[in-house]
């Protein structure tokens, strides 16, 4: 039996690569279920001030052809009480890039209440997408 009955985890998915698939992995090595957040382009240009450069609808397709993923939903908020009240994950896995952001913290105020846990993942080798981006511009 796994620790968690639901897990949940969010991102832009953009130019999928393996520390992307780690993260999922990872993520479903702890819960039964696992639901995953994919940011809208929208999302991402609010916060990053960049557009992704795979679409939302395309990024949703490939995380939901992925064998650890259960359900795939778009993130329209970085709140995640929003999706919690719809969903009721018991926690929450992020990368350890994460950890101690401002979003974060927010939300682990928020989702204390409800015996939401957090769960950070060392994030490894594993080149980014910005770094996959700057690789391919600077070739």
């Amino acid at each position: 039996m796994k620790k968690y009955k639901v897990g949940y985890t969010t991102g832009v998915f953009d130019l999928f690569h393996t520390g992307h698939l780690e993260l999922l992995k990872n993520s479903k090595n702890l819960c039964e279920y696992l639901i995953v957040g994919v940011s809208t382009d929208e999302l991402v240009y609010q916060i990053k001030h960049k557009s992704p450069v795979i679409p939302l609808c395309e990024r949703l397709e490939i995380l939901s052809a992925i064998c650890y993923v259960d359900k795939v939903i778009p993130q329209y908020s970085v709140d995640k009480l929003i999706d919690w009240n719809k969903y009721k994950f018991d926690v929450v896995f992020h990368g350890d890039d994460w950890k101690g952001s401002e979003i974060d913290l927010e939300n682990i105020k928020k989702l204390k209440s409800y015996s939401v846990d957090f769960v950070y993942f060392d994030r490894g080798n594993h080149l980014s997408t910005s770094q996959i981006i700057m690789k391919i511009k600077n070739s």
